[in-house]
C-alpha cells in the first residue's frame, strides 16, 4: 500500500516493529493518517490484511508501536524555500 503526505493537512505516523512475525530484525510496517488515531487505524488494518494478525496479536503490537505527528518535518517547500 502507498500512501502519501498532503498538505495542509495534519500528518501522523504509526510505525510498529514487525520482527517478531517475519524474523527480519528491521522491517517495521508503517502507516500514515491525519489523527493519531487514523494512522494507528491504517495499521491495525495493515495488520490484517497483510499479517492475518489476530486480536491479541494487534494488541501486542499497538502497545509498542509509535505515533508521532510528522506534517512539519515533510510538508512540501516552498519554491522560495530552496
Amino acid at each position: 500500500m502507498v500512501q502519501e503526505i498532503r498538505s495542509n493537512e495534519p500528518q501522523y505516523v504509526c510505525v510498529i516493529a514487525i520482527e517478531k512475525m517475519t524474523g527480519n530484525q528491521d522491517e517495521e510496517i508503517i502507516a500514515l493518517g491525519v489523527s493519531a488515531d487514523d494512522a494507528k487505524a491504517q495499521a491495525m488494518q495493515l495488520l490484517v490484511d497483510n499479517y492475518q494478525c489476530q486480536e491479541a496479536q494487534i494488541v501486542e503490537l499497538m502497545q509498542q508501536a509509535k505515533i508521532e505527528p510528522i506534517g512539519q518535518w515533510c510538508a512540501p517547500k516552498m519554491a522560495s524555500e530552496y
